[in-house]
């Protein structure tokens, strides 16, 4: 969390932006942003607008979206892929 805080914060001085005129652009309180950038701590809405106050929205694009494949086997796998998780218990 502290990695992508630090990141937007980079981002944010490229820009030449300050915490107020970001949060601002972002439509969050101050104080938010500034917990943001502290903890790294944001709800995931809050951390969409910053992305899209900071022109980054893309950057989202290839969350969650490529498999890595951890073995050949995984690979041969693909097309058998399960409609459920497996319940522990």
């Amino acid at each position: 969390m502290l990695s992508v805080a630090g990141r937007v914060k980079e981002r944010r001085l490229e820009l030449n932006l300050t915490q107020v005129e970001l949060a601002k652009k972002a439509g969050l309180p101050l104080a938010t942003y500034r917990k943001f950038e502290r903890t790294g701590i944001i709800a995931f809405a809050k951390l969409l607008q910053v992305a899209f106050a900071l022109d980054a929205l893309e950057d989202f694009d290839a969350l969650f979206s490529q498999r890595r494949y951890l073995s050949t086997e995984d690979v041969l796998n693909e097309g058998k892929k399960r409609e459920r998780a497996r319940h522990n218990g």
